[in-house]
């Protein structure tokens, strides 16, 4: 089943991987839904260790940065407990 989804990038990001995307022969939505079920399905517990950091930055033609949340306090205890099992 197909959804449709609304993200916010950087305007010359966009332009960048429309053109990586049609390079490859793909739309930039399936693009970015081949790497989005690439990162799924690499299990990482972090965000610099997805496999798709070199691809951004090489797309970006820099440094990837990653604006992410702060965790809420029950999220740190929670991962600390779950560290210590």
């Amino acid at each position: 089943m197909q959804s449709k989804v609304t993200l916010s990038f950087d305007k010359q990001i966009i332009e960048e991987a429309k053109v990586y995307a049609e390079s490859q022969n793909m739309s930039l939505s399936r693009l970015t839904e081949y790497l989005l079920r690439q990162v799924m399905q690499q299990h990482q517990h972090k965000v610099e260790e997805y496999p798709i950091a070199d691809w951004v930055a090489e797309v970006a033609e820099g440094q990837a940065e990653y604006i992410t949340k702060p965790k809420t306090r029950s999220a740190v205890r929670k991962d600390f407990y779950e560290g210590k099992k």
